[in-house]
């Protein structure tokens, strides 16, 4: 079992590398993106750096800025909104439909 310590250190790179990953995708600069959600200057790159957290406010204030939930800021997927639409799609398959898709889908990951 990791120590919590370990835990947090991975946290924080995860964040801190996925605050660069929406950043980047919405081709915007670190000094922008601070100035944008209202902090100086170096707020994101002190993030970036590891000398930062933010706060949990501001954590959600970055997730406003990229328009995305703190699930989707989460999510392993590259994909948020995709997989967002088709769970709300399903929504009223019945069980024998949902059932159905299940094997299709793991059928289709078999193939893969």
């Amino acid at each position: 079992m990791l120590s919590n310590e370990v835990k947090k250190l991975d946290y924080a790179s995860f964040l801190r590398q996925r605050i660069t990953e929406l950043r980047m995708k919405r081709n915007v600069s670190e000094y922008q993106m601070s100035l944008e959600l209202g902090q100086n200057k170096n707020y994101i790159q002190g993030i970036s750096s590891g000398k930062a957290l933010p706060s949990m406010t501001q954590f959600f204030n970055i997730c406003d800025y990229f328009c995305i939930t703190p699930e989707q800021f989460f999510s392993s997927s590259g994909r948020p909104e995709l997989i967002d639409a088709i769970s709300e799609g399903i929504q009223e398959f019945s069980e024998a439909d949902l059932e159905l898709l299940l094997l299709f889908i793991r059928r289709l990951q078999k193939n893969i």
